[in-house]
């Protein structure tokens, strides 16, 4: 660590400790007589409670004389066993000067309970004379025990009198030594960091001005500085680097240059290889290539390897040839199926899926990648998140003029907010697709092949799966939207 680093850091540390000691001597001080005073207070409020609970105690025993149901007896027992909890507690608070008066307070809330217990027991025995006179008892000894806690109160208010007063003059008196502490360290926080950075400084601005002169090309001006620190050194090193600058600025210009040259020349040697890589991707290859492996798997005896490359394969070829037309119901159901077998080897047991199919609407012509985005969409948020898997039916049913497709699943389900963006057209579903087409997607391309909006309905709620209903027109009403 050299020197400006030592002196700087001696500075802040000085600072720091003696902040953190006087905050902390303060705040600690003031935490105590908190606590002090909260104490008191808590006093004052849990006998202001026993007042409180014992002619909430009276109410609920002359309902219960009146009524006497579970309800009010219930009242009453919680009611006497706050009491009791709260008694034992100002039972801690005696002292001299209020001991006989809370051993009387205590023996009065004992009584208390007695008299509503006499009351109650009487009652049950049908003594109903003795019972009313238990709870006119109990009524006078309420009374007696919210006069006694005023009595207390103020035997504590008597008590503490002098320690609120000294408390208050030496929080007065901590404030203003705190503040006068304060301005003492930051008045001299502020000359010694005057005087530091005047010292630091003048040697830089000495270096600046030669730095300056040298960005206008004279070279012949000579850098000194009177210092004992790092700065000198620098400086000194500035010195010598000044005779060779204008040949480093000649060298490091050249070797800018070649840089540039060379990244250029990279980015080119990149983009060609990239190019060449696109230019080599062939549809065609890459079916021919899953089909060679396919036949392989299945001279091997991997029969359900060479189906689950098939299924690839055929799904692949579906997906870059048909998205633009429009297909038959029967070829979307297909390549729904290759999906679903390439899941089901993926998800085994986890993966249940349900399909219910009316062949006579197979043939209504239908936007090419319908149907998988909405199996899919199924599989993402109601298998794949959950380790106990799931269930999805599939159903297409025959209603009149209308072809009823049904993707069922018992996921998480979505909120009306997320199905109100879907039937806007807000929401992009796209992410986690294979397909790259969600459920916006699929409404709007539907919308457009119908020529009609009402093509989509989903029922959906949070916890209890969804189930999305597409409604496919036999007859399209707008043929020039294909």
């Amino acid at each position: 660590m050299n020197s400006i680093q030592k002196k700087i850091w001696g500075l802040v540390l000085v600072a720091l400790l003696i902040m953190a000691a006087t905050w902390f001597s303060l705040t600690y001080y003031n935490q105590k007589m908190l606590d002090q005073y909260n104490n008191i207070l808590e006093r004052y409020l849990i006998l202001n409670e026993i007042t409180i609970k014992s002619e909430n105690t009276v109410t609920a025993l002359n309902n219960y004389l009146l009524l006497p149901s579970e309800d009010n007896f219930k009242a009453i027992t919680q009611n006497k066993k706050d009491i009791q909890k709260m008694k034992n507690e100002v039972a801690t608070y005696k002292n001299v000067e209020n001991e006989l008066a809370l051993t009387n307070y205590v023996n009065l809330v004992d009584s208390f309970v007695e008299s509503v217990d006499l009351s109650i027991s009487f009652q049950s025995e049908d003594e109903t004379e003795y019972s009313m006179t238990a709870f006119n008892e109990a009524t006078h000894i309420s009374n007696y025990i919210s006069e006694m806690a005023l009595t207390l109160i103020d035997l504590e208010l008597q008590t503490y009198d002098m320690f609120y007063r000294d408390m208050i003059s030496q929080s007065e008196e901590l404030k203003q030594l705190g503040i006068w502490l304060l301005l003492l360290i930051t008045v001299g926080l502020l000359l010694f960091t005057y005087w530091f950075s005047q010292r630091i400084t003048k040697p830089v601005e000495k270096l600046t001005h030669a730095a300056n002169e040298l960005s206008k090309g004279r070279f012949d001006l000579k850098v000194e500085v009177n210092s004992s620190d790092e700065i000198a050194f620098l400086a000194k090193m500035f010195d010598r680097m000044r005779v060779n600058i204008n040949k480093l600025i000649s060298e490091i210009h050249h070797q800018a240059q070649l840089e540039n040259e060379l990244q250029q020349n990279r980015l080119l040697l990149k983009e060609s290889q990239l190019r060449n890589l696109q230019s080599q991707i062939n549809p065609h290859f890459l079916f021919n290539t899953l089909n060679t492996l396919s036949k392989k798997a299945y001279m091997e005896g991997s029969e359900e390897t060479s189906d689950l490359l098939v299924s690839i394969a055929g799904l692949l070829r579906y997906n870059l040839k048909h998205l633009d037309k429009p297909m038959t119901l029967n070829d979307e159901v297909n390549v729904m199926k290759q999906y679903i077998d390439i899941q089901k080897t993926r998800y085994t047991d986890r993966l249940t899926f349900l399909m219910e199919i009316d062949e006579s609407c197979l043939p209504i012509p239908i936007p090419g990648l319908t149907l998988q985005p909405l199996v899919e969409n199924a599989v993402i948020y109601a298998v794949e998140p959950h380790e106990e898997g799931g269930i999805i039916w599939f159903r297409i049913k025959d209603e009149g003029d209308l072809v009823m497709i049904e993707v069922e699943d018992n996921g998480p389900g979505m909120t009306e907010e997320k199905i109100q963006e879907i039937y806007e057209e807000k929401v992009n579903t796209a992410n986690g697709h294979s397909s790259g087409i969600g459920l916006s997607n699929v409404m709007k391309r539907l919308r457009l092949f119908n020529g009609v909006e009402d093509v989509m309905k989903i029922e959906s709620s949070q916890g209890s799966g969804t189930k999305v209903m597409i409604k496919l027109l036999k007859e399209r009403r707008l043929e020039t939207n294909d």
